[in-house]
């Protein structure tokens, strides 16, 4: 399984994130001794590139990947999805005018057992019959 990054022609690109790294000697050369840094290593097929910063830096980056990442998934899609209530998987969100996120889904037979969480935090778990049709906002890619 690979870190979903791409290049710009769609190949995969292998991530390295390291703790540690050395500074680089422009930064080092007027500071007492070495600044703790975070490294990046991206290797696409093009050629490596290496990238390194302060763990403040890293971290302004990182919730700014995760500010994009909530963005992009709680864009409108296209259209709604329907699947049946045994199909629910982790994450998926039901469509509706209030935020609802599957936290589990547990099969008895002919039931199964949604535990849902609502935008406010609040938990509650519904049964359904197995073929119920639930229409979701957001799909969560990929199995089980």
């Amino acid at each position: 399984m690979g870190s979903g990054i791409t290049d710009a022609d769609g190949h995969p690109v292998p991530v390295t994130v390291t703790a540690g790294e050395p500074a680089p000697a422009a930064v080092a050369a007027g500071e007492a001794g070495p600044a703790p840094r975070v490294g990046l290593r991206l290797s696409p097929p093009a050629g490596e590139i290496a990238w390194s910063c302060t763990p403040e830096a890293a971290r302004e980056l990182a919730a700014a990947l995760l500010r994009a990442a909530e963005e992009t998934e709680s864009a409108p899609g296209e259209r709604p999805v329907t699947v049946e209530a045994g199909e629910l998987r982790r994450g998926d969100v039901r469509d509706g005018d209030r935020a609802m996120t599957v936290q589990s889904v547990r099969s008895d037979g002919s039931a199964v057992h949604v535990t849902w969480r609502s935008g406010a935090g609040r938990s509650w778990t519904q049964a359904y019959a197995a073929d119920t049709a639930i229409t979701l906002k957001r799909r969560i890619p990929g199995g089980r």
